[in-house]
Order: C-alpha cells, then structure tokens, then sequence
C-alpha cells in the first residue's frame, strides 16, 4: 500500500477496545518503535490528556450523572485535548498514539448507555471540525476485539473498578457492538486485532497493521 502520509507529517494512531482489552502494552511497543526511527511520540489518553481533560476525566469515570451530562463532559474534555495536546503535536509532525477516542464514546455512551447517536454525531462534528471544515478523526483506529466475558475474567481482582468497569457484562456486550457499529461505518480507518491471542500474536498484528500503511517497515522475523 502506498503511505498517504510524508515521513515528516503527523499522524494520529488511536486504540481502542473494551475495557480488559489489554491496549496499553502495545501502545508502549508501538512507541519505541515510531522513537527507533527517529519520530517524536506524543503518548495521550482519553478522557483526559490535558489538566483540564484529566479533571473532567475524574468526573465522568467516578461521579453519578445523566447520560447528556456525560457525554457533554468527554467532548468538553476532547475539545482542550484537541486545541492543547493533538493538533499542536500533529502541527509539529509528531506520532500522536491516543488511548481512546470519539469511537469510544460512541461505543460506551451511545451503544452502553443508549444514549442517542445523533445528538453524539452532532458533538462530534462541533468539536472535531477544525477551521478548515475538516472533521478530526483519526489516521488508523486499532480495534483491540475482546469478547466481554474474556475482558471481565481479566478485570476481575485486578484493582478497584472505576464506574464503567464495575458495569455488568452486557453492557460491555453492547459497548462491543458498538465498537463493531463504529468499524463498519469507517472501514478504512479501523484495523480490527484479536485481543484474545497471546500478547505476542497481538503485538505482531499491530506491528503489521502499521507497516501496512507505510509507516514503519516491518519487522524482521526472528532468527
């Protein structure tokens, strides 16, 4: 495939998943090695990423509210992440690797909760249209694909739950298919893993989802 990006221009990787998917690890790995090549990495998260984004990120993962309120919170928070952190990062042509984004409000909000798709789409595009007219999405979204029975025995004793860990397995079923929902819309942007394979296989299904696209080569199988 012909890499649609300059080596020099910014690209935004974004990972996401159920929780228990077991994304983290494989974020540090795809970090060292975009650094071994000479790119700056720009490491971040969701909800959160900025001082204002983690405080509201402490809001939503631990306080009460309504689904509005909720979903208000995490595109106030997206909005200065995007301002502060993102678009500067990828203005300077870094590798900006996000631990969650728009899919996974999509996914927890909207598929988890319910809460009404269209008035998320609406946030989406006011949040994410820069002056330009563009949307910002991302350049390649990992899907870490995780049955939720899987992801509870994973989470089950690991530490104290945070207000959508704790949820019971149907929700995670329905944030699943909403990650699935979010994946058949932009096909071109999603990479689906098995999150269920050994860390290994998963590691080297991401390694070989980013050489596809042209921006690291792949690496070399062991002797």
């Amino acid at each position: 495939m012909t890499p649609h990006h300059r080596p020099s221009a910014g690209l935004f990787i974004s990972f996401e998943g159920i929780d228990g998917a077991g994304k983290s690890s494989h974020i540090d790995g795809l970090a060292d090695a975009f650094a071994a090549r000479g790119r700056t990495v720009c490491r971040t998260r969701e909800p959160g990423g900025t001082p204002l984004a983690e405080k509201l990120r402490t809001l939503v993962l631990q306080d009460a509210m309504d689904p509005l309120t909720e979903a208000l919170l995490v595109f106030a928070a997206r909005r200065d992440h995007l301002r502060t952190v993102i678009e500067p990062a990828l203005a300077r042509g870094e590798v900006v690797l996000c631990d969650r984004f728009t899919d996974a409000t999509f996914a927890y909000q909207g598929a988890g909760r319910g809460f009404d798709l269209r008035v998320l789409e609406a946030l989406e595009d006011w949040v994410q249209r820069d002056e330009a007219g563009t949307v910002r999405q991302p350049d390649l979204t990992l899907w870490f694909d995780l049955p939720p029975a899987t992801a509870a025995e994973r989470l089950a004793g690991a530490r104290l739950p945070d207000r959508f860990e704790s949820q019971p397995e149907d929700f995670f079923r329905r944030v699943a298919a909403g990650y699935a929902a979010r994946a058949l819309a932009a096909p071109q942007r999603f990479a689906r893993l098995d999150a269920a394979a050994t860390r290994d296989a998963v590691a080297a299904e991401v390694a070989s989802m980013v050489a596809a696209r042209g921006w690291l080569p792949l690496p070399e199988a062991a002797a």
